[in-house]
């Protein structure tokens, strides 16, 4: 004989269990990283590079982030791109080409700036080099930087030197 009452329970629990595994994957999801927008972030240039931006760097997964031309790596977040910051002009910075993009680097303490040199609008990374390489992000994101077309490159102190002087 058949006693529906046995099912209900059973079924309950049945129930709980996967209302706690939906419980369980909804925390496992991490939420957006709050990234501030650049000035120039609805620049349609910056779209080409976002679509081009690699799954990871290295062993960082790439993470939602909550505002426009931006992306994030590492969870918590050892890579901060921006797209639309300002494009920097003539500077004494240390300039290095990767894979063909030139980018400034600032040295902060602990958190390195590197800025696309040459290319409009310009692309930010924000980065702890005793955290990740910034040889393997810069290589990593060289790809996705050079669909943003460049106008100049960096000049070093070498060619600097080589100019003609004025008189």
């Amino acid at each position: 004989m058949h006693h529906p009452q046995l099912s209900l329970p059973a079924r309950a629990t049945r129930m709980a269990a996967l209302g706690a595994v939906a419980a369980l994957s909804l925390a496992a999801c991490s939420p957006a990283v709050d990234v501030t927008a650049a000035k120039d972030a609805a620049n349609p240039a910056c779209a080409p590079m976002m679509v081009a931006l690699p799954d990871a760097i290295g062993d960082s997964r790439l993470r939602k982030t909550n505002s426009q031309a931006t992306a994030a790596w590492g969870d918590p977040s050892l890579v901060i791109l921006r797209c639309g910051v300002n494009v920097p002009g003539p500077t004494t910075d240390r300039c290095v080409t990767v894979n063909g993009v030139d980018w400034v680097i600032k040295e902060g303490d602990p958190v390195w700036t590197l800025t696309t040199y040459g290319r409009e609008p310009a692309t930010e990374i924000l980065m702890d080099p005793d955290k990740i390489s910034s040889a393997t992000v810069l290589a990593d994101l060289a790809g996705a930087a050079a669909k943003v077309p460049s106008v100049r490159n960096c000049v070093g102190q070498e060619d600097l030197q080589n100019l003609p002087q004025s008189k």
